[in-house]
């Protein structure tokens, strides 16, 4: 799979990032960069991406399940 990026947006602070994704696991947790708040998934999705960034994660692109 091709390297795939999502602009994360902290909901503490409202700074927004440029990460890229892993295309072979979900990422649980997000220390943001502009207020060091721990992120952890909303009740529901599967990982950072799905819950605060502009485009879900690989598996969830591809219509895989995630984790």
């Amino acid at each position: 799979m091709s390297e795939a990026y999502s602009v994360i947006t902290c909901p503490e602070c409202g700074h927004n990032e440029r990460e890229k994704m892993p295309t072979d696991a979900c990422q649980w947790f997000y220390d943001c960069k502009g207020c060091s708040a721990l992120l952890k998934p909303k009740s529901g999705d599967c990982c950072v991406y799905c819950s605060y960034g502009t485009n879900p994660c690989p598996p969830i692109q591809s219509g895989e399940s995630c984790c």
